[in-house]
């Protein structure tokens, strides 16, 4: 921990840090779930008309709920750190613009080609595909401009480019694994081939954040590269390997297709999970790296002791809801009906 963490901590108390850990919770939350929505989506472009209903019925009680935790964590940055929302949605506000679009489009079509014209309905899917490619382009592109700072040199912007490409992979193997673990039979074994498929950008990805980050930024190089952080902080990369590993030998399995059809799925939820913590501690404790502390764009502790209790509210009546949804929606996906 350095020297601003150090001075600035004690005045500045743990409401700032109870926030960003609420608002980091969220995203990471965001990700994992509406991240296979999306993928799921992108999918559906290349699939078979027969597969289609299938697919979009596998995230049709999911998909709304999902992506409650983006409206919860942008909340939570526009209440709680007031000073940081203003440079963080500035340097971001074309991808942000372009991000609700697609979500829009994918909202739309996901309505309009089933209760639409049905001889409309192969362009409403391609919509549907083509809203869920942008969101995830947009969301690759801003996590890489942020990690950056929003440096614009010529380096950070094509990182920013690579978690692009990188995350939306990222989001094509968890929707493919989502598939391997609520589908059956031919749509079953296609999934497995579009997780293969997607794995080694994936990786590939993870290793451009592990030797680019350090490189791009000193105080991540620091953080990852001084002892004793680096020995405590050397499991986390070494777990993602393992997992990915893991991973793509059980897509080879016949226990992929049966008992174990969850575990691909549930492995990449857990090399996003690490990536998150290591992400997490690579720029505490700034909300803009290098710029912006927590303490200095915190909103006044009465402020923020008030929003504590909504927030405290809130946040279980998403989870209950979330967790109620999927308890009922549960198992295998049955055919699409409205």
């Amino acid at each position: 921990m350095n020297a601003l963490t150090l001075t600035n901590a004690p005045d500045g108390g743990l409401l700032p840090v109870i926030f960003m850990g609420l608002m980091g919770l969220s995203l990471l939350i965001y990700v994992v779930l509406d991240g296979y929505d999306l993928g799921v989506g992108m999918l559906s472009g290349g699939a078979p008309e027969a597969d289609r209903d299938r697919m979009v019925a596998s995230i049709g009680p999911f998909w709304d709920a999902n992506e409650t935790w983006l409206v919860l964590a942008v909340g939570l940055l526009l209440i709680a750190f007031p000073k940081a929302q203003g440079v963080v949605l500035t340097a971001l506000y074309a991808p942000v613009v372009l991000m609700l679009l697609g979500l829009i489009l994918r909202g739309a079509a996901f309505d309009f080609r089933a209760k639409g014209d049905p001889a409309h309905k192969r362009r409403w899917d391609l919509v549907f595909a083509g809203g869920s490619l942008l969101a995830s382009l947009c969301q690759g592109w801003m996590l890489g401009r942020y990690v950056t700072g929003f440096d614009d040199g010529a380096g950070a912007l094509g990182f920013a480019a690579a978690i692009s490409i990188a995350l939306t992979a990222c989001y094509l193997l968890l929707g493919a694994g989502w598939l391997v673990m609520k589908t059956e039979g031919r749509l079953q074994e296609r999934a497995i081939g579009w997780a293969k498929a997607a794995w080694p950008a994936v990786v590939a990805g993870l290793l451009i954040v592990s030797v680019a980050s350090p490189a791009l930024s000193a105080t991540v190089r620091e953080r990852w590269f001084s002892l004793p952080g680096a020995i405590a902080l050397a499991p986390l990369p070494v777990i993602a390997l393992l997992a990915m590993v893991a991973a793509r030998g059980l897509l080879n399995s016949h226990r992929a297709r049966g008992k174990l059809c969850w575990t691909p799925f549930a492995l990449v939820v857990l090399v996003l999970t690490l990536s998150f913590f290591g992400l997490s501690y690579s720029l505490f404790p700034f909300v803009v790296i290098d710029r912006i502390t927590l303490w200095d764009a915190a909103a006044a502790e009465e402020s923020l002791r008030f929003m504590l209790f909504g927030a405290g509210v809130t946040i279980p009546v998403i989870a209950a809801y979330s967790l109620f949804s999927y308890r009922v929606f549960w198992g295998k996906t049955r055919l699409l009906a409205y």
